[in-house]
């Protein structure tokens, strides 16, 4: 038996763990330059607030679109293929853009295609970087690194990106464009330097199953090509732990969208809070992610996975229905960084679940499937709070709240039996 089987959370991960979080510490810095200078170059190609709110459209519609299709991607090839082309073919698209503003030819509608592309291969980047964890690290390690991995992600995108492209941009555009499509490069190669466990390659054959005859070839492809983008969805429907978790994160995803689709117009205007220092107050969301990445294993070893996530669920939301009942700056700062860090610790666990409880062959299908429902109903809380926000920017975040916690009181007795991830052995079923 493994140490990690032994003694969860004492050894240590390993080299190739170090460098899944090299190569995605790398993908982290790219993706967040793309998503600070996305914005602000459209506010500087047009003054059309519904052409500059086009960017996030773009930036979501991908998960919509092509997440289940690159779940089935990345479970038909080599992961590492998979992180390296994902990596190396957004770099190539950063320097289209690069080049299209050095050359005075970056219009709106070329940017919202380069953030259309970005969005289309980090669905297939995100799908392999998750599905690569569980091939390296034991089930008793899962929330551990899936904690560093966020952690990475926050430092990087959050405390690094932000200031650093908005410094970048000011100076000039070359180098914050320049840094973006070298960060992606790096992360493209690094991903071919993992081992070969990481590919999945072997974890498919051992879980492959006959196939069943069929009458002809072109029958066959058919038949095949509905049942691995069917897979995902009837994997999570088909068990008795992930459909209603499935269930009860979407549900809370839509309120949560509601209650931050106008939360910039609630600190200006609501908090008074000046738009110059608006960065920095946000920034005690990325502390209190940062810091919930830190001590959620911990939190998990002491107390259980499932009575975790069924406090941080409630904490989070009542969180954000005492920041819209006293709308001060400091209680508007607590909520955001508790609100943030519980957000952050859900989605640990919950990540750490799925890939105890996911044959490896199914992965990156139920990945795809599981953020195709969650990132494409956002939306529609989204749209929720800007109508919401109408009568008065408090509002959003009193209705979000106390539906999410309607929710969660509902769901409260399923999330808290949830299991430990060490404790899953993969659920059968699905296509090999």
């Amino acid at each position: 038996m493994s140490s990690a089987a032994v003694s969860p959370g004492s050894a240590p991960l390993g080299r190739a763990f170090g460098r899944v979080v090299a190569a995605n510490l790398s993908s982290s810095l790219g993706d967040g330059i793309a998503r600070v200078a996305a914005p602000l170059l459209a506010a500087q190609l047009t003054g059309d607030p519904l052409l500059v709110s086009l960017v996030a459209v773009a930036a979501l519609l991908p998960w919509l679109l092509f997440a289940i299709p690159a779940g089935v991607l990345v479970d038909r090839v080599d992961r590492r293929v998979a992180l390296s082309l994902a990596g190396g073919v957004r770099a190539l698209v950063a320097g289209g853009l690069l080049a299209l503003h050095l050359t005075g030819a970056l219009t709106i509608w070329w940017l919202l295609l380069v953030v259309l592309l970005y969005g289309a291969l980090e669905t297939v980047y995100d799908g392999a970087i998750r599905a690569v964890v569980p091939s390296i690290v034991g089930k008793g390690d899962l929330p551990r690194a899936n904690s560093r991995i966020e952690a990475t992600e926050i430092v990087v995108q959050q405390f690094l990106s932000q200031p650093l492209t908005s410094w970048l941009l000011a100076f000039s555009a070359f180098w914050a464009l320049g840094l973006n499509a070298g960060a992606y490069a790096v992360a493209g190669g690094l991903a071919l330097t993992l081992p070969a466990v990481a590919s999945g390659v072997a974890a498919r054959r051992s879980g492959r199953r006959p196939a069943e005859p069929v009458p002809t070839p072109e029958a066959a492809r058919a038949a095949g090509h509905r049942a691995e983008l069917a897979a995902g969805f009837h994997f999570i429907w088909s068990s008795p732990m992930l459909r209603p978790l499935w269930i009860v994160s979407v549900l809370i995803g839509i309120c949560h969208a509601a209650i931050t689709s106008t939360l910039v117009l609630f600190v200006l205007e609501r908090l008074d809070v000046p738009e110059a220092w608006y960065g920095t107050f946000m920034l005690a969301g990325a502390v209190g992610a940062l810091t919930a990445a830190a001590v959620t294993n911990r939190l998990k070893t002491r107390f259980g996975t499932g009575p975790v996530m069924a406090a941080v669920n409630a904490a989070g939301l009542g969180a954000w229905f005492l920041a819209g009942a006293f709308p001060l700056v400091w209680v508007g700062a607590v909520a955001i960084f508790v609100s943030f860090g519980c957000t952050t610790t859900w989605n640990v666990l919950v990540m750490s679940l799925r890939q105890a409880a996911v044959p490896n062959h199914l992965l990156g299908r139920v990945h795809g499937t599981w953020r195709t429902a969650l990132w494409g109903a956002m939306p529609l809380g989204s749209l929720a709070g800007g109508l919401l926000a109408r009568t008065g920017y408090s509002t959003p975040l009193l209705v979000g709240a106390v539906a999410g916690l309607v929710v969660a009181l509902v769901g409260h007795q399923y999330i808290a039996s949830l299991p430990d991830p060490e404790t899953l052995d993969p659920e059968p079923g699905g296509p090999a």
